[in-house]
């Protein structure tokens, strides 16, 4: 199976060793930006009109191509010992996130049309196939920082959203008490009146539902002024984890006789 093997190689070489492997990811990745890019163009009227057989002609190609690739992935990936059995490694291979994704980049093709729906705007997910073409080990630390911090202050982040969903529930009880006699349509209800605190509370203010009464406004500001707060407290939190996170990481590199930086 040496050619199974070398398609393994190129296909399923996450560190993108020996210059094929290089290539033939780099085609891939300039293949998923222009089909994104065709995708996004295509939703022009006026380009649809003048370039809308070439369009196809692209989307026809590169379903092929990301079709065949997807094949050669499910047969060539027995080459790796977790995938070695089969079907059931074969398998275990295709319910992987990124076969997944494969998967949904080439299926709504197939199956266009289905139901009304145009479901080929799913092949901007190949997007992700990035990461995983273009792993490099400075790369994947940055993702494992993230993933650590996330994961240490898990219970500062709960405590801040469950604070913050209160607090939505409060606004919205308030607001719907102090505007609903006097905007019974933009405030019929507490549920409804749930997405004026939420554009308060993240500053955002869209201005399609605002308060019209001395109380609601004071209300607005008084939310308006809480939400900038509660919003920084995540931010405060997550910024104290990477920074703790990257002295921890560092601390690790030094040598522990010399306290030099080890060069890893």
């Amino acid at each position: 199976m040496k050619l199974r093997s070398a398609v393994w190689k190129t296909l399923g070489n996450e560190k993108r060793e020996g210059k094929l492997s290089r290539v033939v990811n780099a085609a891939l990745v300039t293949l998923i930006a222009t089909n994104v890019l065709a995708v996004i163009l295509g939703t022009v009227h006026s380009v649809e009109l003048r370039f809308g057989r070439l369009l196809y002609a692209f989307e026809v190609f590169s379903v092929a191509a990301f079709t065949i690739e997807y094949l050669l992935r499910l047969w060539a990936c027995a080459e790796d010992v977790r995938y070695n059995r089969a079907f059931v490694g074969r398998l275990r291979y295709a319910i992987t996130p990124m076969a997944i994704i494969d998967l949904a980049a080439i299926a709504p093709f197939y199956f266009a049309g289905f139901g009304g729906l145009d479901l080929r705007y799913l092949r901007a997910l190949r997007l992700m196939r990035i990461v995983a073409v273009l792993k490099v080990g400075r790369y994947m630390h940055a993702l494992h920082v993230v993933k650590s911090v996330l994961h240490v202050k898990r219970e500062e982040l709960l405590l801040t959203g469950a604070v913050m969903g209160l607090l939505l529930i409060i606004a919205s009880a308030v607001m719907y008490q102090v505007e609903h006699e006097a905007q019974p349509e933009q405030f019929p209800d507490i549920p409804s009146t749930m997405w004026w605190a939420v554009a308060t509370l993240t500053t955002v203010g869209y201005g399609d539902v605002y308060p019209v009464t001395t109380a609601g406004r004071i209300v607005t500001a008084a939310v308006a002024i809480l939400g900038i707060g509660f919003f920084a407290l995540p931010t405060g939190i997550l910024g104290a984890g990477f920074i703790e996170e990257i002295q921890r990481t560092k601390a690790q590199r030094r040598c522990p006789h010399c306290g030099e930086l080890i060069d890893q």
